[in-house]
């Protein structure tokens, strides 16, 4: 049994790492500030639901002791989105950086820390990303990443994951298949920031959580980044194209001016996290939104 903690425990990615760490035995202690998060409503109830036992602490300024018992931090709090970032001002360094710089201080043993693909820019059309390709972050959010990984190099029991396009059940309202998935159970036309031809390595977030457990035990040089995504990007428009299919309709597109900083393409190459993790991802997206719709259908039942 390992003693973890997992920051960000009420975020989308982080609830569903503290679950399955204690489904698989360990001792979890959940770690976040939900009422902090971008969607604070959502993030409360999901904390509320957690099974292992919480504590709520802001990273950025409270006593961070509990960390130095683990065995493993699992560092998955932060701010994210490339959108948000450009109007949050300072809070994106803060919760990122700051919030980062202390965890990586009060932890005492292997530190495991969420970073994005968009610290790499727009990938290129000859080959997939590799994680000793130039990084090119090109949103706060993005430099904030860039920063974060700095931080973790220094340290010698780090590994940093770099999560590409996380979709599934569970999303945060502004992440783009909740918003898409809503807005064709609704039917209304679906909103696109763009002309939907941008391409993404979506990954289902079970595919995540997976690797993200791996790497709490992996044999890995400190510092290592290791790219966590689809090997196989698919535009927007095909992805919505897909979803319809599932869902059984034809679903309209309203488009909106672009996201500054946001990437044309995102492409991993996940041969890294097959060498270090043994993780492949198994999920194919046609599977993982089925799996996303058939929870936005629970959630609309449960509200009835």
């Amino acid at each position: 049994m390992v003693r973890v903690v997992v920051t960000g425990a009420a975020g989308f990615i982080g609830s569903r790492v503290a679950e399955a760490a204690a489904e698989a035995g360990h001792d979890v202690l959940a770690v976040d500030a939900p009422d902090r998060s971008l969607a604070p409503a959502t993030a409360r109830r999901t904390w509320d639901a957690l099974g292992p036992p919480r504590i709520e602490l802001d990273l950025a300024s409270a006593d961070l002791a509990p960390l130095a018992s683990a065995d493993v931090v699992v560092h998955l709090a932060g701010r994210p989105g490339i959108r948000s970032s450009w109007d949050a001002g300072d809070a994106v360094h803060r919760d990122n950086v700051v919030a980062t710089r202390r965890v990586l201080a009060a932890a005492r043993g292997r530190v495991v820390v969420a970073s994005s693909s968009s610290v790499y820019g727009s990938a290129g059309r000859d080959r997939p990303t590799r994680e000793d390709d130039p990084l090119a972050p090109a949103s706060p959010y993005a430099v904030s990443k860039v920063a974060v990984e700095g931080l973790a190099r220094r340290r010698p029991d780090t590994v940093v994951l770099r999560y590409f396009s996380v979709y599934g059940p569970g999303q945060r309202p502004d992440m783009a298949f909740h918003r898409f998935t809503e807005a064709a159970l609704a039917g209304r036309p679906l909103p696109v920031f763009g002309d939907g031809r941008k391409a993404r390595s979506f990954t289902h977030v079970d595919d995540v959580v997976a690797a993200t457990l791996a790497a709490m035990t992996a044999e890995a040089p400190g510092g290592t980044a290791i790219n966590v995504g689809h090997p196989e990007p698919v535009t927007v428009r095909a992805a919505i194209a897909l979803l319809g299919r599932v869902l059984g309709v034809r679903p309209e597109i309203e488009t909106a001016e672009p996201v500054a900083g946001d990437a044309d393409r995102t492409w991993a190459d996940p041969s890294l996290a097959r060498e270090l993790l043994g993780w492949t991802p198994r999920i194919a997206l046609a599977d993982g939104l089925a799996d996303q719709i058939a929870w936005h259908r629970e959630i609309a039942l449960a509200v009835l």
